[in-house]
């Protein structure tokens, strides 16, 4: 609960609300390195652990997200190079994520809500950059891109 201290205009918090206002950046977090620790662990090299994308499957061509267990899976293991070269984009979102729950939890402690508003600008932008990534990965001079 918010207190304001009517000399100072300041806001002031109780110490459990910033426990509690940290509840859910804190289950995302918990959720997050619970599903990489389970790629840590499990290895998607190995056959039999993960299902096959069904679009390689039956069209032998790559979507966005081939190659994002293995990516992730060497990521964690510190295999930095490996990572970019199962998926890049992957990579970057790894770190996309890290600044803006950064900021969520930065936002939280002090008592600012998130707000994360995405325009139909930055949607089309986003959907653009998927669209060439998936094209380029599946071209021949793409070959790089393959995971």
């Amino acid at each position: 609960m918010r207190r304001v201290d009517t000399e100072s205009r300041r806001v002031t918090s109780r110490p459990g609300s910033v426990v509690r206002r940290l509840a859910v950046p804190g289950g995302v977090f918990a959720a997050v390195a619970g599903a990489f620790a389970y790629v840590a662990a499990v290895d998607p090299n190995e056959p039999g652990h993960y299902p096959a994308c069904p679009l390689f499957q039956y069209t032998g061509v790559y979507c966005p997200g081939c190659g994002g267990l293995r990516s992730a899976h060497a990521f964690v293991h510190g295999d930095f190079a490996a990572a970019l070269q199962a998926n890049a984009l992957a990579v970057v979102a790894y770190f996309v994520f890290a600044v803006l729950w950064t900021l969520w939890v930065v936002r939280s402690v002090r008592g600012r809500p998130m707000s994360f508003e995405l325009r139909p600008v930055h949607q089309w932008g986003i959907g653009a950059v998927l669209l060439v990534f998936t094209v380029v990965r599946n071209l021949p001079f793409g070959g790089w891109l393959h995971p």
